[in-house]
């Protein structure tokens, strides 16, 4: 029905509004309750049942599954009357009517087996007393897996894809800017993170090969071929060109400029990664301040990349390479002029322009740039001049006013 285990679709005019917030407690608290509680039938016939709430725990202890048990206690309530019954008093009209109700008495009768010395009459107060503490404790039995198989759900598991996904991030930062700035990382420090965080990756996949995954039936597949088979169709690929080596590449000296700048675009792939990373954090997104987090997330990574975008486009149009001429026009040459580092033509050694700002200045006027266009701000002291520039910089206006609509829809959804 996909409706709410509370039944509050049943709820009518003589419902206890107390009982009715006891329940709802009782499942965001995850405990163990049990209930009186008068309902409505469709034909809007008043019903009185008997809800026994019990949390179905894993392994961990983590309430994953909720077990709700309504009885039919109308009878116990609400005696029958009709014309064979008139004028009966309430003692044999209840009577009448538990003895030709025995459904009630089989769904409120706790099991007896064999050879158990029980007194009767201490489980009959138990079961008219309608209290909690007849009910037993659940627990939800844990799927046998073969020993080198990892449950997606485990505490390790769950603790390497925090790991995954902080490195993803790190990815999607410094992926775009080392493309952009095209940075070699001759920094052995730098070199020795990136490396490690590919062998991180490589590890994942490995262990990717070895987890459980949720079946279109939603069942725990714990079956090695099947592992296997599923990773390879889905996510294999894109994880395989995310953890190659681009960088260790790109650090040798005598590697080709055509064959680096390749590498270095092929190291874009790792954001498809991202994907992954919003898989799993749709489940947060109930949350009114993991929204907030994930949209203020979202527009900062956003502005990062296209602050990337708006810097490659003005180090390709500064030199006019054709001409051998710089354009005094530039954003670029207008920053170099103002930060007292402006291009300046090597006649006498290389013959091409070279100074102009440094990478530092660069990408934080870059961010301010994008911050402010996507803001819908734009104070003008960073404009763009030519052709290309101004595409880019529409396209980015454009942006920045879908990411204003989402983040009003977002609030109204939060806020509803």
């Amino acid at each position: 029905m996909q409706k709410s285990s509370t039944c509050s679709l049943m709820y009518g005019e003589l419902t206890d509004k107390e009982t009715c917030e006891k329940v709802r407690q009782t499942f965001e608290n995850y405990e163990m309750n049990s209930f009186e509680i008068l309902m409505y039938k469709k034909n809007r016939m008043p019903v009185w049942f008997f809800i026994k709430i019990a949390p179905i725990r894993n392994e961990q202890d983590k309430v994953v599954l909720f077990l709700c048990t309504f009885s039919d206690i109308t009878a116990f309530k609400q005696p029958i009357e009709d014309d064979s019954s008139k004028g009966w008093g309430k003692f044999a009209r209840l009577t009448r009517a538990l003895t030709s109700s025995r459904g009630v008495l089989q769904q409120l009768a706790p099991t007896v087996h064999k050879g158990e010395n029980v007194h009767k009459h201490s489980h009959l107060a138990e079961v008219l007393q309608l209290g909690c503490d007849i009910l037993p404790q659940y627990k939800q039995e844990a799927p046998k897996t073969p020993p080198h198989i990892i449950l997606h759900y485990c505490t390790f598991k769950t603790t390497w894809d925090w790991v995954i996904l902080i490195l993803t991030f790190y990815t999607a930062i410094m992926v775009p800017y080392n493309v952009s700035f095209k940075t070699k990382q001759n920094n052995v420090t730098w070199l020795v993170v990136d490396s490690i965080v590919d062998v991180i990756f490589l590890v994942d996949i490995v262990l990717n090969f070895h987890t459980t995954f949720v079946g279109p039936a939603g069942e725990v597949i714990s079956d090695p071929k099947l592992i296997r088979m599923n990773y390879v169709k889905t996510w294999f690929v894109i994880d395989l060109l995310s953890c190659l080596p681009y960088d260790v590449i790109n650090a040798f000296e005598n590697v080709d400029e055509g064959i680096s700048s390749l590498f270095s675009s092929l190291k874009v792939v790792r954001l498809l990664r991202l994907g992954r990373v919003a898989r799993k954090l749709d489940h947060y997104i109930e949350y009114g301040a993991a929204v907030l987090l994930l949209l203020v997330c979202v527009f900062g990574l956003a502005a990062h990349w296209l602050a990337c975008i708006w810097y490659s486009i003005g180090d390709y149009e500064v030199i006019d390479e054709a001409n051998n001429m710089v354009r005094r026009d530039s954003w670029l040459y207008l920053l170099g002029e103002s930060v007292g580092t402006p291009y300046r033509f090597n006649a006498s050694g290389t013959g091409k322009w070279e100074g102009g700002p440094s990478k530092d200045s660069v990408y934080i006027t870059s961010l301010y740039f994008t911050m402010t266009s996507l803001t819908s701000i734009g104070f003008g002291n960073i404009a763009p001049t030519t052709d290309g520039e101004k595409i880019f910089a529409v396209a980015m206006m454009m942006i920045g006013c879908e990411v204003i609509l989402i983040n009003y829809m977002y609030g109204n959804l939060v806020d509803y």
